[in-house]
């Protein structure tokens, strides 16, 4: 059984700084794992043609992928890369790019190490690369953790060359949502609550133009909701097993919580695509 100090989790929610975000993915992460069955930490992209979570997951994976053109890539960096199932996946689907996973959390980085993706432990807003040498800059559901955004966005400008690209996959609310509207996803919801707005405009002031933007929302926290629901029974018996009952039940009503915003417009998911402005 997983201990868990309520105490800490609340205090690394509240701060959430890149130490607690550490500490809250080494702690809770897992969670996610027993639930999916796999090593991805993505809310993934449902359809009737993926409806399981890995199936999903992988989906916006490459969807993400497709957006990014890695097909054309040479060297490409992944920030805030989790496990490296995602970059495992890619890796395989185009053998021919250089892959880079920049993480802070070193026990991640351990985790998912490969061969022909190379391992950076880093921080998103000090990125260990020089100067316009890389193609691609991807943020795959990872950089409603970087903070501040704009110096990972800076950073994202400073290593891409002039024809590179800068694709994020990002949770995002819409507007500036009360705590009433949030209501427990403001302390669940464990990471920055950027506005879809503040974040576009930090893009373009940061010197990139959005050459593609998508709302996928509801193709990602609505299915993901119901498919909890529907296999509750057996996904809560498998968390049982490693974490407190306590646990499982915040988890489901963060998850119902999360649907209900997404239906009301409160939060959206959105996928960007940007280039340097020269």
């Amino acid at each position: 059984m997983v201990s868990i100090n309520p105490l800490d989790v609340l205090l690394w929610t509240f701060r959430r700084n890149e130490k607690d975000v550490v500490h809250l993915y080494n702690t809770l992460s897992p969670v996610m794992q027993l639930a999916t069955g796999g090593s991805m930490l993505n809310f993934g992209y449902w359809s009737s043609d993926h409806s399981e979570p890995i199936s999903a997951q992988e989906n916006l994976c490459m969807i993400f992928a497709d957006l990014a053109e890695l097909s054309s890539a040479k060297h490409v960096v992944d920030v805030g890369s989790g496990l490296s199932a995602p970059s495992h996946l890619w890796q395989q689907k185009f053998p021919h790019i250089s892959l880079y996973d920049v993480n802070i959390n070193y026990s991640q980085l351990s985790f998912g190490k490969k061969q022909k993706i190379e391992f950076l432990n880093s921080s998103s807003t000090k990125l260990p690369f020089a100067n316009n040498s890389m193609d691609r800059v991807l943020a795959l559901e990872s950089a409603q953790h970087f903070k501040p955004l704009s110096d990972f966005i800076s950073e994202s400008k400073r290593v891409l060359t002039n024809s590179g690209l800068l694709v994020i996959a990002i949770p995002i609310t819409l507007g500036h949502p009360s705590l009433k509207d949030l209501g427990m996803l403001k302390f669940t919801w464990s990471s920055e609550h950027y506005p879809l707005d503040d974040v576009k405009n930090t893009l373009q002031s940061s010197g990139f133009e959005i050459k593609h933007e998508q709302l996928i929302g509801t193709s990602v926290y609505d299915p993901l909701a119901d498919y909890y629901v529907e296999n509750r029974d057996r996904l809560k018996k498998s968390i049982l097993e490693k974490y407190p009952n306590y646990v499982e039940n915040i988890l489901y009503k963060s998850i119902i919580k999360m649907k209900t915003a997404s239906e009301k417009g409160i939060i959206d998911y959105v996928l960007l695509k940007c280039t340097p402005k020269n």
